[in-house]
């Protein structure tokens, strides 16, 4: 399996909602608050070995320091992972989600291409005794000559190749909604996406400015009778705030995984 990943804007996983329908709508609502903001919560703390780091192929290696003081060493998987690490620069130009690999210390190293700027690194995880999964955040500036990028404007599709991802529905702020995401190739329906980390799609959140981090799994699994392999993936998903976002959708097909990203904005939920 291969990972293709633009890293433009045009081209290219906090809260967690899970799979199923009601349970996902109940979900938003009892969960409005975005993971990633802070650098230490609930006694655990995101360890960065190399927080300046050089411009290119680069090796960045970290630890979640438990309550106790030491390196945790034992996770739940969430879909398929110990942990899931994404890679965003500030100005939302550049995004990579890949899974490092840990070491028996409690170290978790992987490469990553990173461009000059400011980078927030987010480790998306659940220790082993835990009762939620959660996500952790911390900057990593990047050397070199930074040249920032102004996001693109919102729009409802996304051109990725041969593959065109289209958009519907709108982000609400406090209030659950639905977007579902359209895959089609050669203007025909894709209907055979492949499972990627245990389901057909998988939604990353970012709202800009403090890239408060939303990371959300789609309505229904591969296997379960009911969820159809595209083209179209839904998810349920809530916006702590009215404001401008990023999405960036990851799915697989013919054993390549390809992320597609759009700018939206969350609109403020109707009050009586």
């Amino acid at each position: 399996m291969t990972n293709e990943l633009d890293h433009t804007n045009h081209e290219s996983h906090g809260g967690h909602s899970p799979q199923g329908h009601r349970a996902g709508h109940d979900a938003g609502h009892r969960n409005t608050q975005p993971g990633g903001v802070l650098v230490s919560e609930h006694g655990y703390t995101l360890e960065l070995d190399a927080p300046i780091l050089g411009s290119g192929l680069q090796t960045v290696s970290f630890r979640i320091i438990g309550p106790d003081g030491q390196p945790v060493t034992e996770y739940q998987n969430v879909h398929e992972k110990e942990l899931h690490l994404i890679a965003v620069r500030r100005d939302m130009a550049h995004f990579q989600h890949v899974h490092p690999v840990r070491d028996a210390s409690g170290t978790w190293i992987i490469d990553l291409n990173l461009s000059s700027g400011v980078w927030r690194i987010f480790a998306d995880f659940h220790p082993a005794g835990r009762g939620q999964p959660m996500t952790l955040g911390i900057d990593a500036s990047v050397g070199g000559t930074y040249e920032p990028q102004q996001l693109p404007a919102a729009d409802r599709t996304v051109q990725l190749g041969t593959y065109t991802v289209t958009l519907e529905g709108e982000l609400m702020a406090n209030e659950a909604s639905e977007l579902t995401f359209t895959v089609n190739r050669n203007d025909e329906p894709v209907t055979d996406l492949q499972p990627y980390l245990g389901a057909f799609g998988h939604l990353v959140a970012l709202r800009r400015g403090d890239l408060a981090y939303l990371h959300v799994h789609p309505e229904g699994a591969p296997g379960d009778g009911q969820t159809e392999p595209g083209p179209k993936v839904s998810f349920f998903t809530i916006a702590p705030s009215g404001g401008t976002y990023r999405l960036h959708l990851d799915f697989q097909h013919e054993d390549t995984v390809r992320t597609a990203q759009f700018t939206v904005h969350a609109t403020a939920a109707a009050t009586s």
